[in-house]
């Protein structure tokens, strides 16, 4: 890919750059500055607000990572789950780009983040405000960030909902109203089997006068595509209607582009008052799927229909901050809209529903004959949240601190899922589509409320106490229709409507369901400040995830579940401070486990389905000396259900009440999704060559084998996801005003499997290369594969 067509790609880019060039004076193109967003002091210490106030990370008696500005380029981190490679409590779980699932310490039971099902387990906060929406966390282009925080444990207490497991924070580099300066910056990449990528973006932070700065950013990225679909064509047993796919077969069809940006003005009204309003956008356009096919070489799929995702979203958020007397008072409000349009392919469903149960004689056209009971999926999601939190905070200077506010957050999801036949007959379409076997036509919106305070007292000037209570209450409801036709199926979908359209597209009502509770989480924490470089601190912490609604009529709708955590941790610096070993040792215990699954007809369901332990430790090092750094981390979970998992819950954990329940996992089963044991380690080595300073750094990320399955037969069914590990090398060199690095990701080209999917010929998928009635498919998102690239920048 040219430069030329980088620009063309991105008109909004070619306009930041182009007035930056034009207003740029020499004065200060000398300057060569970029933001100190990420506050550095001599000793490497990076200062967060993971409490709420700005806080050096060795003081904060949290088990808490940060990567700042410069660790986050080295790192080559470039979106989301390029940080979470390095963070090893966190676990993450992805179907693509826009479809990524988080986990932290091992609290996982296997959601499939259905639409209809359970809000995630990790909060992720854009600068104060939340930005998890119903189905996972955006997918942020990384670029100008001051940095990032990655909070294991419950954080409840300050952060709520959703944060029962942990928060990740993205947090940006505000406005700078003392000086004028920016950078651009490239990259140039080609992917293993794979295309050529690239990525061109840039920011220019502006003065407007002493007390007003506006910072504007821009981002174009162009990830190469390494999934070839193949050519293949299938023949439906019931008709012997045969399908190709040769006008989709195509080598490195999963591409993906991904443009942005971000404009921010920061005004100090007074010597007490500051505004921030801030706007962020992105759009990411992603083709094909992400996911090998176990049948097939590597990195080989093949798809009968288009799959594309398009999502587009923007944020407008203003925040407040100053002081009444001593007292900070902070506001901080956000509105979000997404929309992502998908189309997937459908067609193995189709297949081997129709050689198992003959499912291709029901589908004729209006002249009663048969057509190709291929199936394909359009998808419109429609999201939006709100959020709004208000609080105070006593002078950190003193004894006794206190900060406490309220908070309210509204998200909707507009639901709408086309399951398509093409030209089947009237009788069997759901009314008012073109050619629908079954639509998804929903509305969903989930709320929260709650009022928070943390209270922490110096009993001596070694020992301090922390007591934290958040009371909330949330309530969250579902309408809308689901289903078939009333001329396709007599008792599901139009046959089951109890009233006319709630939802616009839907032809009538038979889901109207709402949940609500209420309930207090806390906090209590004791710290003992050792000397200057070393603290111990013990800590117990509660977390919760809010009920919801199931769509099938004759289910409950499910209970919020809690996380109980009792940690131990340790934050010390040795040798002058060159040696840092920080780490805890925790017991979580999860009640009311919401568990999906796949029910009858394919319906996810959720039940709170019993409790979980997760015992572990997790460890930091780092060692700075002479031009070397030395990192490494790693975390160990042993999770387990310590109840039986029954198809239906009932108080006393016994699966065999009523008749008709069955047990699905013992007590003792491993929970899903996250390794027992992840570690990474980081090497770099910087020395001087003139006026350029040159380094080379080698990075290594380890994961261990993960279940696929809570319940021990589907488990064994799916298989176990392998352990892997990948390594990263650089090496380059930078000055005052230019960089340039070549570097490689994934340097030994291993093949990670992320998550696992099945679709399988007589619920059985035990021979993966059989792909007849009696075997499967199965689907395995990957690593990406080694990309060697060649990076440049220039700061002005």
């Amino acid at each position: 890919m040219s430069a030329t067509s980088l620009f063309r790609k991105s008109p909004l880019l070619v306009c930041l750059l182009s007035s930056a060039a034009f207003v740029a004076t020499p004065a200060f193109a000398q300057e060569g500055t970029t933001a100190a967003a990420a506050v550095v002091d001599d000793l490497g210490d990076i200062l967060v607000t993971a409490q709420k106030r700005t806080e050096n990370l060795q003081s904060v008696p949290i088990s808490i990572q940060a990567f700042g500005t410069e660790k986050l380029n080295q790192l080559q981190v470039k979106e989301f789950g390029d940080v979470v490679r390095f963070l090893p409590s966190v676990t993450l779980q992805t179907a693509g780009p826009g479809f990524t699932q988080v986990y932290f310490r091992g609290v996982a039971s296997g959601e499939n983040a259905n639409h209809s099902t359970s809000l995630p387990t990790v909060g992720v906060y854009l600068d104060e405000q939340p930005i998890t929406t119903i189905q996972g966390a955006l997918d942020i282009h990384a670029y100008d960030l001051a940095r990032v925080e990655a909070l294991a444990g419950p954080q409840g207490t300050l952060y709520g909902a959703s944060s029962m497991a942990g928060t990740i924070r993205i947090i940006t580099n505000k406005p700078d109203s003392s000086k004028f300066y920016g950078a651009v910056d490239g990259e140039i990449n080609t992917v293993a089997d794979g295309g050529v990528g690239g990525v061109l973006q840039g920011f220019v932070n502006a003065p407007l006068g002493d007390r007003a700065a506006i910072r504007t950013v821009a981002w174009y990225r162009k990830d190469a595509g390494f999934i070839d679909n193949q050519q293949g064509c299938r023949t439906y047993p019931t008709s012997g209607i045969e399908q190709c796919n040769d006008a989709l077969a195509k080598e490195n069809y999963n591409d993906v582009d991904t443009y942005g940006g971000r404009i921010a003005l920061g005004i100090d009204l007074d010597d007490d008052w500051t505004i921030t309003p801030a706007i962020m956008g992105q759009i990411q356009n992603a083709n094909g799927s992400f996911t090998q096919q176990s049948n097939l070489p590597r990195q080989t799929t093949e798809q009968y229909n288009p799959e594309v995702s398009k999502d587009r979203w923007f944020q407008a958020a203003l925040t407040v901050e100053g002081a009444i007397g001593n007292w900070d008072v902070t506001y901080a409000g956000a509105y979000l809209k997404r929309k992502v349009e998908t189309e997937s392919d459908y067609s193995d469903y189709a297949y081997f529903y129709d050689a198992l149960f003959g499912y291709g004689a029901y589908f004729t056209d209006n002249n009663d004959e048969l057509v190709s009971p291929n199936q394909y999926i359009k998808g419109i999601d429609r999201y939006t949240k709100q959020s709004h939190e208000l609080r105070i905070a006593s002078p950190a200077s003193e004894r006794l601190r206190f900060i406490g506010g309220l908070f309210f957050q509204r998200q909707t999801h507009n639901i709408e899922q086309n399951y398509i036949i093409d030209n089947i007959a009237d009788a069997i379409t759901v009314t008012g589509t073109d050619s629908n076997i079954w639509l998804t036509k929903q509305f969903r919106v989930d709320r929260d409320y709650a009022a928070f305070g943390q209270m922490s007292f110096d009993f001596t000037e070694k020992l301090t106490g922390t007591a934290g209570l958040r009371v909330y209450r949330f309530k969250n409801s579902l309408e809308g229709f689901f289903g078939y036709s009333a001329g396709f199926s007599s008792r599901t979908g139009e046959a089951a409507c109890f009233g006319p359209a709630v939802v616009e597209g839907s032809p009538c009502t038979n889901v109207d369901k709402t949940t609500s509770g209420t309930g207090t989480i806390g906090k209590l924490n004791l710290t003992y400040t050792i000397n200057d470089d070393a603290l111990v601190y013990a800590t117990w912490s509660s977390g919760f995830r809010p009920g919801g609604v199931n769509r099938r009529g004759t289910l409950d709708p499910y209970d919020a579940d809690k996380l109980n955590n009792f940690e131990l941790g340790w934050k010390t610096s040795w040798a002058d401070r060159r040696l840092r070993f920080n780490g805890a040792i925790y017991q979580q215990n999860w009640d009311g486990v919401q568990l999906s699954f796949l029910g009858a007809n394919g319906l996810t369901e959720v039940r709170n389905a019993g409790k979980a332990r997760i015992r572990g430790i997790e460890a930091d090092i780092g060692w700075r000396e002479n031009g070397l750094t030395l990192s490494a981390g790693g975390s160990f979970n042993d999770a387990k259900l310590t109840r039986d998992f029954c198809k239906i819950a009932n108080v006393d954990f016994d699966c065999t009440v009523p008749a008709d329940n069955e047990l699905l996992a013992p007590t003792g089963s491993r929970l899903p999704v996250t390794a027992r044991f992840n570690f990474n380690s980081v090497a770099r080595y910087e020395w001087d060559i003139s006026e350029w300073q040159a380094h080379v750094q080698g990075a290594v990320v380890h994961v261990g084998s993960r279940l696929s399955d809570v319940r021990p037969d589907v488990a064994a069914l799916e298989g176990d996801l392998p352990a892997y590990t990948t390594a990263d090398f650089s090496i380059g060199a930078s000055n005052d005003r230019f960089s340039v690095e070549l570097f490689a990701t994934n340097l030994f080209n291993a093949n990670g499997l992320l998550n696992r999917s099945f679709q399988c010929g007589e619920g059985v998928c035990g021979d993966p290369e059989d792909v007849t009635a009696s075997g499967g498919i199965s689907y395995s998102a990957i690593t990406r594969p080694r990309l060697i690239g060649l990076k440049f920048g220039a700061k002005f």
